[in-house]
């Protein structure tokens, strides 16, 4: 079997990745040569960076944008149509170029540019970029799924999501592009938000203004917002490092969108919900590092080797409105829908991989708030979506949709299906779970869940406008524990990133913590870390990884 090395571990910069196609035993890392950086006048043409997503065994998605003349700015709909020069090697000279071609692009669709490329070697780490009248885009850094029946025994990825602008700065992307230990970066949704500046930021503070400054609602402003978000330079290192796998969540158009509307969208003044939807969607399909079926829907399934199969949700589009408290059992009502959710659970009881790994923009295991004071009801209820009645209930998740989970989790317990985990995003804290509903009580759950905090949207202690780690918080985390057994551990106010690490005997979620999220330079911290064993779905908490322990007690640290 072959392995991806620890975090602890040096890594070799002129070694390059083979996961698959090797001899049992051998040992392999991660090539750690940073992307290229692109020239100035190369910059100016390709501003926005370079990145790859959804990797096969024999291909891969890259993706850039253009800007070919001055008035070619995102969302203008100006700018002429060219055609770019796009390179893959084995290399990161470009000394040996394994796949090349063309690609056309214009203002039709915002002047960025897709090329799907086949042909390619399992497992294996390339270098690629584009070229425009003699000017190269910086070089990107991507890798090869392994293949489909490889035998695999680890693999490491970054896990994310909810990253706002105007909160702060993305340095845990910085972090993550800088560990030169990962193989893939799935991010759980909301990679943009839709918000006027001033209307979401760090606790009342905008540290630096978006594009454009309204709310977006056409077109054109998801393109321009798509544009200033990957203007941010830890963005851009991050996707030109590894392969990101992404879905969305409900702020790629709206907050608490649902199939038939959002709440923060008003048909009287911005429109119909429905051409807001499209608007937003089409910009998504151009500016993101992702695959796209046909009829335009997002949830699809990669697979690495033997050691696991990623399903990626979208639990937007086809949901039902948001409980008003008292509708939540209701069988009619859907999160997923009736397709997506039969998908699922095919998937997962028909799946030969080890683990099956779900990534769920929003959180599936409950959590009973029924006993807890109302100064913590508040501030919660502005994370989880809970209704200013006073209901207690979680309607924006799967607490408001019991049915679907009813269903996904009772075929898990018939078929025997074992070995799943869910990772989660949406409400900007750190949360260890185990699922469990009625019928399967705390002593049988039905898998694991790890929930990532914030990139930088606001949490707890934002919402209190209190220090992070205060009395309160900590309270508040006893309190959510105390009522919900299957929450082994939660943590309300950091901010920062996972590290998801996949072996044939366990899955392993790392949280990693900045000290402030308003400074690009910000530093970052281990603060858990727990596991899940094959064949159960018992968590247990872990100790730091020996790289954190040796962080943690140098004197420059």
């Amino acid at each position: 079997m072959t392995v991806i090395p620890g975090a602890d571990r040096p890594v070799d910069r002129r070694t390059v990745l083979r996961v698959a196609g090797l001899s049992a035993g051998a040992g392999v890392v991660v090539a750690a040569t940073r992307p290229g950086v692109a020239s100035a006048a190369s910059a100016s043409v390709f501003q926005h960076g370079v990145a790859s997503g959804d990797p096969l065994p024999g291909g891969i998605l890259l993706w850039t944008r253009v800007t070919p003349t001055p008035d070619s700015v995102p969302g203008s709909g100006a700018g002429p149509a060219v055609t770019l020069d796009w390179q893959v090697a084995a290399d990161p000279s470009f000394a040996t170029v394994v796949a090349s071609g063309q690609v056309h692009t214009g203002p039709d669709r915002d002047h960025t540019a897709r090329v799907d490329v086949a042909g390619l070697t399992p497992a294996t780490t390339y270098w690629y970029r584009f070229g425009l009248g003699g000017a190269w885009s910086g070089t990107g850094r991507t890798m090869t799924a392994p293949a489909t029946d490889a035998a695999i025994s680890r693999l490491r990825m970054g896990v994310v999501s909810c990253a706002n602008w105007e909160a702060g700065y993305f340095a845990a992307y910085r972090h993550l592009a800088e560990r030169g230990d990962l193989n893939l970066v799935v991010h759980l949704g909301d990679y943009i938000y839709e918000y006027g500046t001033g209307e979401f930021d760090a606790g009342g503070t905008v540290v630096r203004r978006t594009e454009p400054t309204h709310e977006i609602v056409t077109l054109a402003d998801y393109r321009t917002r798509h544009a200033r978000y990957k203007t941010d330079p830890d963005l851009q290192a991050l996707h030109a490092s590894i392969p990101w796998i992404i879905t969305w969540d409900d702020h790629e158009v709206a907050n608490n969108m649902w199939s038939g509307g959002a709440e923060n969208h008003t048909p009287g003044t911005e429109g119909a919900f429905g051409a807001r939807v499209a608007a937003a969607r089409q910009a998504y399909a151009e500016w993101m590092p992702v695959r796209l079926a046909a009829d335009g829907h997002i949830y699809r399934r990669l697979r690495y080797g033997n050691l696991f199969e990623l399903s990626m949700l979208d639990l937007r589009t086809y949901r039902s409105k948001q409980s008003n408290g008292t509708d939540v059992d209701d069988p009619s009502r859907t999160i997923a829908g009736t397709d997506q959710l039969q998908w699922l659970i095919d998937g997962l009881n028909s799946s030969t991989a080890r683990w099956k790994i779900v990534g769920n923009p929003v959180m599936i295991a409950r959590v009973d708030l029924a006993t807890l004071p109302a100064w913590l009801l508040g501030p919660l209820a502005k994370l989880l979506g809970i209704p200013e009645n006073g209901i207690v209930l979680n309607a924006d998740q799967w607490d408001g949709y019991n049915a679907d989970r009813e269903r996904l989790v009772d075929s898990l317990r018939a078929h025997h299906t074992g070995n799943v985990v869910f990772l989660t995003g949406d409400i900007h804290t750190s949360w260890a779970s185990e699922l469990t509903t009625k019928d399967t009580g705390t002593k049988n759950p039905a898998a694991a869940e790890f929930v990532v905090p914030s990139v930088t949207s606001d949490n707890l202690n934002d919402f209190l406008h209190t220090s992070p780690g205060g009395p309160l918080s900590l309270l508040a985390a006893d309190l959510i524990r105390a009522t919900n057994p299957h929450v082994k551990w939660t943590e309300l106010d950091g901010h920062g990133y996972g590290v998801f690490e996949v072996t044939t005997d366990r899955c392993r979620m790392d949280w990693y913590h900045l000290a402030d999220r308003t400074r690009r330079d910000s530093a970052t911290r281990w603060v858990a870390g727990w596991s899940v064993g094959t064949g159960s779905s018992k968590i247990r908490k872990e100790s730091a990884p020996a790289a954190a322990r040796k962080r943690r007690t140098s004197p420059s640290a």
